[in-house]
């Protein structure tokens, strides 16, 4: 398990967003970020999710969250400039992006793989982490030192038989990431770093592997000090990267 220890507040004062913030790990990563001072934005698409999380930060006396429905799989540029202008709007900043949000779609064989299925899992895994970084760039930008961190796998990194577009978009995800690392390198304080989580109690990890106990998984909380590590100043040096939560 990745080993850090973050000094009081480390992210007082920032404004971050998170996709697919209702559950999992994004969830996790939600309530890590804001119970260290960060003012969360939960981006995801069912409400009543994003409701939960709130409550419960709100419950921990942290800064006030924001929710933020979001239809990733249908979602087109003006609802992401419409995103972009209303977190100008009510914060006038952005110091991180977690590009988290995912769907598994099926464990199946290329030949067998419905392109519907593939189109759905391509467009929320990696299209609209895109246009979510594309979109969010402005913003983060005027940051003094600001983190995009793409949650990826180890499907993306050694692509998997049978694991279709997941493996595909994760592998996409990391391309993403390198791309703009090296757009962003020399003219930005935009550090963009990739997180491989392991296998973690997740329900998409039930989906993928239905007859694992979980109790044998570390929970999304145990793998959060990586992604607070990423998210906070002490990753300044940190940029182009891949890493392993475990």
């Amino acid at each position: 398990m990745f080993d850090y220890q973050a000094p009081a507040n480390l992210l007082k004062d920032k404004v971050i967003l998170i996709s697919g913030a209702g559950s999992g790990i994004g969830k996790a990563a939600a309530l890590t970020y804001a119970n260290n001072g960060a003012t969360v934005i939960l981006l995801g698409r069912k409400v009543e999710k994003l409701e939960q999380v709130y409550d419960e930060i709100d419950q921990a006396n942290a800064p006030k969250a924001a929710i933020t429905p979001f239809d990733l799989e249908g979602a087109n540029e003006e609802n992401y400039q419409e995103l972009v202008n209303s977190i100008y709007s009510e914060f006038g900043r952005l110091d991180g992006l977690l590009n988290n949000a995912s769907i598994l779609g099926t464990l199946t064989p290329i030949q067998s793989y419905s392109l519907t299925t593939w189109n759905q899992v391509l467009q929320i895994n990696l299209n609209a982490q895109f246009a979510l970084s594309k979109y969010c760039l402005p913003l983060l930008q005027e940051a003094d030192n600001a983190s995009i961190v793409f949650t990826s796998s180890g499907a993306g990194r050694k692509p998997y038989a049978y694991w279709g577009a997941y493996s595909v978009s994760k592998a996409a995800t990391e391309a993403l990431a390198q791309v703009l690392f090296l757009e962003l390198e020399n003219t930005s304080k935009i550090r963009v770093n990739t997180v491989n989580p392991g296998g973690t109690a997740t329900k998409m990890r039930s989906q993928a592997f239905p007859g694992e106990n979980p109790a044998n998984l570390p929970k999304s909380e145990e793998i959060m000090p990586l992604y607070l590590y990423l998210m906070g100043d002490d990753s300044l040096q940190e940029n182009g990267k891949q890493f392993d939560a475990q």
